[in-house]
């Protein structure tokens, strides 16, 4: 990298990677998601000259971020819990019957299992899971810790439905938390948009190995992250191809600006129909929750291959992916549950989430698409994450890798 002579001529500012950079030439500095670099000129607002580890070159400075120490988690904190303190997403939740049902049935077909056991039900919301345990099963106890200011409500709910002998509320966060003692189930409904978003995954594993027994349940005991290129007609006419031509108009100059404003990042909410999809699904990323480790949320530790045979010819406008949740029974032969938030099981809440390509690409039956997807957490948003794909259709020398990154929130 070049050196440059008045680096230390003005005091340098450290900023913080928020996601990866390759350079391209001699005069650009390649840097990591996480990585802290130095920033030595601002006077552009594109392009910082920057070091990291003795070498120097311009940095994009959409890429860096500057955050006080502590400022930003204090901060995401009270905007998390506060929507948790309010009813709109609680109804949300309750009111998506898939999501809700699965858990009862799962209640349900464990309750002989559950007899005696000690439950925590971790973000418990308004209480629903610690409700169907004290109703539909007879454990010892039930803890219902919930972080949020719902939690007095909770109270509330837990003795209009007679439950206030079995479930007891703790108002509190699961890296603070104090129990009378070990659980043997811990349940939870910590997943987010495509899987991860909001890390509530993290509470989860900090109480897991706090709080459960030795040879304790999880549920959800595992969960999967799926994916299958599509089609998405509708999207790319409403964001695309609309400025041809509106009302007898060439607005065609505004198509490059739509590119980078509607397609830079991921559709949430979107409604898949199975005939949009290319190729059979593939799980590309699977998370034991006995044994994945927080650290394993981390950089390049999530992230899964997929190869896809084009089983219909048709528009490649980008890959939709959705999860699964699988509860295992608490009883060797009993059965597991899933909860699919897929295009062919019934819809949910989360929906399924669209990440469309800068241009569709035409695809033929027999095409093989192959390529991987990395999920890597926000080192200053720690409840955000991006989503980088990458992929070649019919892999052949003469056709580069494309490589697409999403933030989602940030």
């Amino acid at each position: 990298m070049l050196e440059n002579e008045n680096s230390e001529s003005h005091e340098a500012k450290e900023y913080v990677g928020l996601a990866d950079f390759v350079a391209e030439g001699d005069e650009q500095l390649s840097f990591s998601v996480g990585d802290k670099l130095k920033v030595h000129d601002m006077s552009s607002d594109v392009w910082w000259w920057a070091e990291l580890q003795g070498h120097f070159g311009y940095v994009p400075s959409s890429f860096l971020h500057q955050t006080a120490e502590g400022e930003e988690d204090a901060w995401q904190d009270d905007e998390y819990f506060g929507n948790y303190g309010t009813l709109r997403l609680h109804l949300e939740m309750l009111s998506d019957k898939p999501r809700t049902e699965t858990y009862r049935q799962v209640i349900l077909s464990n309750s002989a299992a559950l007899r005696g056991k000690v439950v925590m039900d971790l973000g418990c919301g308004t209480g629903v899971i610690s409700l169907f345990c004290a109703r539909l099963a007879q454990p010892a106890t039930v803890y219902a810790v919930e972080a949020s200011s719902m939690a007095k409500h909770t109270e509330e709910l837990v003795r209009q439905n007679g439950c206030e002998g079995v479930v007891t509320v703790f108002q509190d966060r699961a890296e603070n938390l104090t129990l009378p003692g070990k659980v043997d189930v811990l349940v939870s409904e910590w997943m987010g948009n495509c899987l991860l978003f909001e890390y509530m995954v993290e509470s989860v594993l900090l109480a897991r190995d706090r709080w459960l027994k030795e040879g304790g349940m999880m549920w959800p005991s595992s969960a999967c992250l799926t994916v299958v290129p599509c089609q998405a007609f509708s999207d790319y006419r409403q964001k695309m191809e609309f400025w041809e031509k509106p009302y007898g108009l060439d607005f065609s100059y505004l198509q490059s600006l739509a590119q980078k404003e509607f397609l830079s990042k991921p559709t949430f909410s979107h409604h898949l129909l199975p005939e949009d999809c290319l190729s059979t699904p593939a799980d590309v990323i699977t998370l034991d929750m006995v044994t994945i480790q927080v650290s394993d949320l981390e950089v390049n530790r999530l992230n899964g291959g997929f190869s896809f045979n084009v089983e219909k010819s048709g528009i490649f406008h980008g890959f939709t992916v959705w999860f699964s949740a699988h509860f295992q029974s608490l009883e060797e032969d009993g059965p597991s549950l899933e909860l699919n938030t897929g295009p062919f099981s019934e819809i949910t809440h989360w929906k399924q989430t669209l990440f469309m390509l800068d241009a569709p690409v035409t695809v033929e039956e027999g095409d093989i698409i192959v390529g991987s997807i990395c999920l890597q957490r926000n080192p200053v948003w720690r409840r955000h994450l991006s989503i980088t794909f990458s992929w070649n259709i019919n892999s052949t020398e003469d056709k580069k890798v494309q490589t697409k990154c999403f933030p989602m929130w940030r």
